[in-house]
């Protein structure tokens, strides 16, 4: 069955494409009755507005994009339904797109989201990538754009952010308060500002205590995944027997960290405490629960749209917009992997 044209819906009523329009738009101008026959019969013959035509002439394509590293990340998946619950009630549709942590996908998605005529951009950075010429230029296109969670600190544009120095330093020193006195450090190739604060905040930690830092008990997960983390914590085990304390960079590394520790019948956290980052729904199922850091996903997702739509409805009004830069709080949640204070 054809599609249902306004004009159809006009030349039925006897009225004009215009009027038509009008009514279903709610213009004072256009009476109660005219208005009511419209919507009945638009709602009788199951009309819906074509988005294109409607993009066109508004220079508008009600879209945004947004690109995430990882998809199968427990936190991005949050920060999608935040941005996907705060553009729906506004009216926009999202385009997903995940990077896979590729310095050249995301180029490639960048140029995709142009071509399909975007409103807007959300982007949180792969690890890989070091230039940001890319983002440079759509920012020079005069498109709307947010970064979120792994961000370039140089870029002037909005953010949304956590306090990742502050948060590892918290964490670390939970273990430190809990006794430990050999603290490892799982992190990653130091690229991503994420990255950089987590180390930075656990080497504060481990400076502001009387415990002496010690750069072999800090080990690179290449992939940040749960292979990395089994893998290193035997390694770990190996190179320092009196190991007492884990601080990982993600949740998804500390559950390798904690099946290979069981495979090895480490007692945690009577031998060895451990403490992630993310708050991943996994580590609440685990035996036994991994303490984390909670990392407001849905949260970020939404305070990113907000931004993005900020600059979007400044862009259309020809108003100037002010930069923002949020950050958001992180918590401590304490589970069983840590031995309490």
């Amino acid at each position: 069955m054809p599609n249902v044209t306004l004009k159809k819906i006009a030349d039925e009523l006897g009225i004009s494409i215009a009027t038509a329009s009008k009514a279903l738009k709610g213009y004072p101008d256009i009476s109660d009755a005219t208005k009511k026959r419209v919507l009945d019969l638009a709602e009788k013959l199951n009309y819906r507005p074509n988005s294109f035509a409607q993009s066109l002439r508004s220079s508008e394509s009600q879209i945004i994009g947004l690109i995430i590293p990882e998809i199968t990340h427990d936190f991005f998946a949050k920060v999608i339904h935040g941005v996907i619950t705060c553009a729906k009630s506004n009216g926009y549709a999202v385009i997903v797109l995940q990077s896979g942590d590729s310095y050249e996908k995301e180029k490639e998605q960048l140029g995709m989201l142009l071509d399909k005529n975007v409103d807007g951009v959300l982007i949180s950075l792969s690890n890989n990538t070091k230039d940001i010429g890319h983002i440079k230029e759509i920012k020079s296109k005069g498109i709307p754009l947010v970064l979120y969670d792994r961000i370039y600190k140089l870029l002037d544009c909005s953010k949304v952010v956590i306090n990742d120095k502050k948060a590892a330093y918290n964490a670390t020193t939970h273990l430190i308060h809990t006794g430990c006195k050999k603290i490892a450090h799982i992190g990653g190739n130091l690229d991503p500002q994420t990255t950089i604060d987590r180390f930075l905040g656990y080497k504060a930690a481990i400076d502001d205590s009387d415990i002496e830092y010690d750069k072999s008990l800090v080990y690179i997960a290449k992939n940040l995944s749960f292979d990395d983390g089994y893998q290193i914590a035997e390694q770990m085990m190996k190179d320092h027997k009196d190991l007492d304390g884990i601080f990982a960079l993600t949740d998804t590394i500390a559950t390798g960290v904690l099946m290979k520790l069981k495979e090895m019948e480490v007692q945690i956290p009577e031998q060895i405490s451990l403490i992630g980052f993310s708050n991943w729904f996994l580590t609440s199922v685990t035996t036994p629960k991994i303490s984390t850091v909670n990392q407001p996903g849905f949260e970020m997702g939404c305070k990113a749209f907000d931004l993005l739509f900020k600059e979007i409805q400044a862009k259309k009004h020809g108003m100037l917009f002010e930069k923002e830069i949020v950050e958001l709080p992180t918590e401590l949640i304490l589970r069983n992997s840590t031995k309490p204070l």
